[in-house]
């Protein structure tokens, strides 16, 4: 068998998992521990993150003809992919908070919603906050005014009470 038949389906793989990625981070893994690596790899599984290390040609042939194709002049090195379907914050958020605690993890760039990233970029969406977290202060926000209200009626009524 060929060599190009054996990387056609590792290429079209990536390619699958990349095609309607609401976020796709490209991290520098070089130096990580293996207890390092499996408590990452664990953290992105429970948020439906797809963390695969591929070789980079095949992540270059893939990315071919996408919106990743601007992340191929990152492409040197041990490089691993972080790919969410859903939450186009989650890899770059968990990548960031764990790349504190691992050093040597290095988040290259990355492509959210069809827009590329480079490093300083990709950090900044990190710093945003997960789609629950702003549905629960955006509620909060909305109820607060009303329990105030609330609260003030209710102080008026025990002070005629009172009275």
């Amino acid at each position: 068998m060929a060599k190009v038949e054996l990387k056609r389906p590792i290429v079209e793989e990536i390619a699958e998992n990349i095609k309607d990625a609401q976020c796709v981070v490209l991290v520098n893994y070089s130096g990580i521990t293996v207890e390092q690596d499996t408590a990452l790899r664990k953290q992105m599984r429970e948020a439906g993150v797809i963390y695969k290390i591929y070789k980079n040609t095949m992540m270059r042939l893939a990315f071919e003809g996408t919106d990743c194709a601007q992340l191929d002049k990152h492409l040197e090195g041990t490089n691993a992919l972080a790919i969410s379907k859903t939450d186009a914050t989650a890899p770059a958020r968990i990548l960031a908070k764990n790349a504190k605690d691992i050093k040597c993890l290095e988040l290259m760039a990355g492509v959210v919603e069809g827009n590329y990233y480079d490093q300083k970029g990709i950090q900044e969406i990190a710093n945003v906050p997960s789609r629950e977290e702003l549905l629960g202060k955006l509620l909060g926000s909305i109820q607060s005014p009303i329990a105030n209200f609330a609260r003030v009626i209710s102080q008026i009524a025990e002070s005629k009470a009172e009275a």
